[in-house]
């Protein structure tokens, strides 16, 4: 992906100290079961600093009180689904652990991002606050896609490279089966830079180890 200015949120570090990446989670809350594959995306405002107008996947930084390691991770996770899509899970456990992604050294703000899929529990439905999220919707990963593609929506990298992965599948259930028996590794993008444009790679990508 080549870029020649970074997206809202990802401004490059030009100071050269590399940022300790904050922990995060997000939720990729999924619907369709058997039938199909959709992913609930929020937009969040774009009077907001980081990733202003940009649609995601709920999600945030884990907070103090919530500890360390896979529980609080699993924690923030949950009360992150709740603030900005109103949906509640009452189990942690529910949670399936899809990737763990580090923001490039190359970046300002950085997060350590552990994803987890978790299908859309019976009886809800999404409710958005207006404020710091003004929008929400259900997309097949594909319909994504096109629609960041035409405009429509913006997207930033890890959303977009998720969302590729992702539509590989053809139902909820194939994707939740085949996460639970996966072994969640991190993964940490680069930043090329090349006179006025930049590109991201991903390991094992031209350029990633030059």
């Amino acid at each position: 992906m080549q870029f020649d200015r970074p997206p809202n949120g990802e401004e490059l570090n030009l100071s050269g100290e590399v940022t300790v990446p904050r922990q995060a989670a997000t939720v990729i809350l999924l619907r369709g079961g058997d039938e199909t594959l959709e992913v609930l995306l929020v937009r969040r405002t774009s009077q907001a600093r980081f990733m202003g107008g940009v649609w995601v996947f709920p999600g945030g930084a884990v907070d103090a009180a919530e500890g360390e390691g896979d529980a609080a991770h699993r924690t923030a996770a949950i009360r992150e689904l709740q603030e900005e899509a109103g949906i509640v899970l009452a189990d942690p456990d529910q949670l399936v652990r899809f990737s763990r992604w580090i923001t490039p050294a190359e970046v300002v703000v950085r997060f350590d991002t552990h994803f987890f899929l978790a299908p859309m529990p019976e009886g809800q439905e999404p409710r958005i606050d207006g404020r710091e999220i003004v929008a929400h919707g259900w997309f097949t990963p594909d319909a994504a896609l096109e629609a960041h593609e035409d405009g429509t929506i913006e997207l930033v990298f890890p959303t977009i490279k998720h969302l590729e992965q992702l539509a590989e599948f053809g139902t909820a259930d194939a994707l939740l089966d085949y996460a639970r028996d996966r072994v969640v590794g991190p993964v940490q993008p680069r930043v090329i830079s090349d006179g006025e444009h930049a590109r991201i790679v991903l390991p094992g990508e031209a350029g990633y180890d030059a």
